[in-house]
């Protein structure tokens, strides 16, 4: 089995073991989406990036990435951990540009922080009574307590709620959450969670740029917020900012915790031990 060199990086946070965690392969050649998908599961990880040659003209590198049960065509912090990882390893002045499933994604170095430029929304739109009424279910709280609702999908399938206080969102403490769900409050801080489901049971992200990109175009555009602004999701921060031609940007630290190589198989050392 080849070592492929390998970093662990934490995003959203300048000190080790404070914020997200994603797990970086910096050669993903030749590897099966199943092998991808299984390496995925078995970090233990909510995410892991597998770096690739690029397809696209102007793209640096491209990058698949996959959470426990699916491939992803896009996430906020294995955009940042990959890049840190790649930039690590390659002499690179000026923006990063990062091939993916949702396209080419711009991404900036910003004194110490890297930032990605949000990708386009697939679906925005308010969310229908139904299902807030369901969401309020899930979160164990009274359909009043939820202010506002949006479809925020970028990729993942973000859908968000707004409530009246950041001391709301801390206290959540939800039931069996069936969709993707970002929880947000803006008084008197930007205050976010991210609940998903997970087998039987509902997972939190401890910090994600996805839901944060998506809630910051739902928030700046309705003037709930403005632009630059942090938000504290768990122990993570996510820092905002938004460009004159409207371009948003979503950043954060970003560190290495594990550096060195994992053996994981090719497709022709599989095909050289295939009994003839």
């Amino acid at each position: 089995m080849p070592a492929r060199p390998f970093r662990q990086v934490d995003v959203f946070t300048p000190t080790p073991y404070l914020g997200n965690p994603v797990a970086v392969v910096l050669d993903g050649e030749g590897l099966s989406t199943e092998e991808m998908q299984r390496f995925t599961w078995w970090t233990h990880l909510s995410e892991a990036t597998f770096v690739l040659a690029p397809t696209q003209e102007g793209a640096d590198y491209r990058v698949r990435i996959f959470s426990v049960d699916r491939e992803l065509p896009f996430a906020g912090h294995p955009t940042l951990g990959t890049c840190h990882a790649w930039l690590e390893t390659h002499e690179h002045s000026g923006d990063v540009v990062q091939e993916c499933g949702a396209g080419l994604v711009r991404i900036r170095r910003d004194g110490d922080l890297l930032a990605f430029a949000a990708p386009p929304l697939l679906r925005y739109e308010p969310v229908e009574d139904e299902l807030v009424a369901h969401i309020a279910a899930c979160l164990r709280i009274e359909r009043g307590e939820i202010v506002d609702a949006q479809w925020v999908d970028n990729g993942p399938g973000w859908v968000a709620v707004l409530l009246h206080d950041a001391d709301a969102v801390r206290a959540l403490e939800p039931g069996f959450v069936d969709l993707d769900l970002g929880v947000v409050a803006v008084e008197p801080d930007v205050v976010v969670r991210a609940f998903f489901p997970r087998g039987s049971s509902t997972a939190e992200d401890p910090v994600t740029g996805s839901l944060n990109a998506s809630l910051a175009k739902w928030l700046l555009e309705t003037g709930r917020v403005t632009a630059p602004y942090v938000s504290s999701q768990t122990t993570g921060r996510v820092h905002v900012s938004r460009d004159d031609d409207g371009t948003i940007w979503v950043g954060g630290g970003t560190v290495t915790c594990i550096a060195g190589e994992v053996m994981l198989p090719s497709r022709a050392a599989q095909a050289d031990q295939s009994p003839t």
